[in-house]
């Protein structure tokens, strides 16, 4: 929550199931607001698709999406050197459409895909103590019928506690292909469709922006892959308190004191 007091950045019990999750240490024992004059870049890290991994996380999504679950806590299924391996999700995610409650507390993820719009039914998303997690994408304003969220918010690029500053986002006519990205440039690895339309992406209109809204229970630093000028006109206006239109972030960017 917004004003909910966190613990300094340690691994805890998974206090949403029944046992714990364990896992290796969080990044680089992230540090990536600890020098408030350095610059602030998205994480670098690249998703290894042949690690065990990944590869169990896939089946995990397979069998919830083949039972029809409601509530998904991949993390507790996952050994300690399983979790380590991950640094986003399968675009997969996307047939979870009858999951209502996703946890996945603890977790040392860097970045959500933006196929979690298509979890239609998710109601309560929990990500909290996901230290790594300091954005999340646009297409999860698609959500229709989530109503509540865990978010370590401290965590989160332009928080309102410590008003971190947005990475820099690159200016239009810089993409030149959908996939193979640097996501310490981009911060994903591919861009698949527009995040406000879902229509094609064409690089020398492709624009990106920040905007910050209220997601749930939380504000949010949200990521837009947008395909024209038209989509970034479209988007709603931000949270008050916030930076007050769509931007490409970087320290020019004046946030709104604490």
């Amino acid at each position: 929550m917004d004003d909910q007091p966190e613990p300094t950045p340690r691994l805890l019990p998974n206090r949403f199931a029944a046992d714990t999750v364990g896992s290796g240490p969080l990044r680089a024992a992230e540090n990536c607001f600890a020098q408030p004059g350095a610059r602030v870049r998205f994480h670098g890290e690249r998703q290894d698709t042949a690690s065990a991994g990944w590869r169990r996380m896939v089946e995990l999504i397979d069998e919830a999406a083949a039972d029809g679950r409601e509530v998904f806590r991949p993390m507790v299924d996952l050994t300690p050197s399983e979790r380590a391996d991950l640094v986003t999700l399968p675009p997969t995610i996307a047939k979870l459409s009858r999951v209502k409650h996703f946890l996945l507390y603890g977790s040392p993820l860097v970045r959500i895909p933006p196929e979690i719009g298509a979890m239609t039914s998710l109601e309560v998303f929990e990500p909290y103590t996901s230290y790594s997690l300091h954005w999340f994408p646009y297409e999860l304003t698609r959500c229709p019928n989530l109503r509540d969220s865990t978010v370590s918010t401290r965590a989160l690029y332009g928080n309102v506690k410590f008003r971190p500053p947005f990475p820099r986002l690159q200016n239009r006519g810089t993409l030149a292909a959908h996939d193979d990205l640097d996501p310490q440039v981009w911060g994903v690895e591919a861009i698949r469709a527009c995040g406000v339309c879902d229509g094609p992406i064409d690089p020398a209109r492709f624009k990106q922006r920040w905007i910050s809204l209220r997601v749930a229970t939380d504000v949010l630093p949200l990521l837009v892959n947008a395909c024209s000028t038209a989509c970034v006109r479209a988007l709603p206006k931000p949270a008050d308190g916030y930076v007050p239109d769509p931007h490409q972030g970087g320290r020019i960017v004046q946030q709104p004191k604490r």
